[in-house]
């Protein structure tokens, strides 16, 4: 009877399908974009060097870097990355350590915990940061880990078009 699937078999055979697929769901959750001390490999946000990097960190949307630039400047390098559109510009510390950079009328804060974007007093869009990291400081004082079984589903809501200053850059754009 070694064609014949007892109940038994069965229930085997699906919970094993099942934890063999949490598993896989789970590591690809999890797994955060390849990076190093600069920002994310192949990528804006990515800083020139690591002495440069003041902080980077992706969304489900997104990814930022804040770099310092010399004069003790800051630069916003975020990446949309469903599109691919890139945006380099100035960007300043808030008191509350957050950054801030604008381009056409459109806002970017950068926070441990999200990357809000904003028009005004109107928010955009506002995506929680799933792997931030600030060099030099412990983990602990960074966004809170998110653990698998934490993650949210990828909302399947599409994204509005490109805004103007998501498109392009400034006269600093490289």
């Amino acid at each position: 009877m070694s064609g014949v699937w007892s109940p038994r078999r069965c229930i085997t055979a699906t919970v094993t399908a099942g934890v063999t697929l949490l598993a896989v769901g789970a590591a690809v959750a999890s797994a955060a974009p390849a990076s190093d001390s600069r920002g994310y490999v192949d990528s804006t946000a990515r800083c020139a060097t690591a002495d440069a990097t003041v902080l980077f960190g992706s969304t489900d949307n997104s990814r930022v870097a804040i770099c310092s630039v010399p004069g003790g400047a800051y630069e916003y390098r975020g990446v949309r990355l469903r599109d691919g559109a890139k945006l380099i510009v100035a960007a300043e510390r808030n008191d509350d350590g957050a950054f801030l950079a604008e381009n056409a009328g459109i806002e970017y804060l950068v926070t441990a915990k999200s990357l809000v974007v904003s028009a005004g007093e109107k928010v955009i869009r506002e995506e929680s940061m799933l792997d931030f990291h600030r060099p030099g400081a412990p983990a602990s004082t960074d966004a809170p880990k998110a653990s698998p079984s934490a993650a949210k589903p990828t909302p399947t809501t599409p994204l509005p078009p490109p805004l103007a200053a998501e498109v392009g850059g400034s006269s600093t754009r490289r």
